[in-house]
């Protein structure tokens, strides 16, 4: 069953985002991840929802998700992540 890490960023540094943009994706596919969803347009369908910019990532496996985010490819970019973005961050199993 795949596993889903769903993030919602407010980028507030395009220059460091530009960065950071490069090293996520070498980052996430050394764990097997690939991008569903990375930015576009979003559209509040119901609710108080305030959505930024919408990304979604498929792992293998929820594990697989959660290996990525304890993985040091990750913690290594916890401060370019920091200087350019907020961010909501979740994983979560798929059907």
């Amino acid at each position: 069953m795949a596993g889903y890490m769903l993030i919602d960023t407010d980028v507030f540094d395009q220059d460091v985002f530009a960065e950071f943009a490069v090293k996520i994706v070498e980052a996430m596919e050394a764990h097997g991840g690939r991008f569903l969803v990375r930015g576009g347009a979003t559209e509040v369908m119901d609710g108080d929802w305030a959505p930024h910019r919408i990304v979604i990532m498929e792992f293998e496996s929820f594990e697989r998700a959660q290996g990525f985010v304890n993985s040091p490819e990750y913690a290594a970019l916890q401060d370019l992540r920091e200087r350019c973005m907020n961010a909501r961050t979740m994983i979560v199993d798929g059907v």
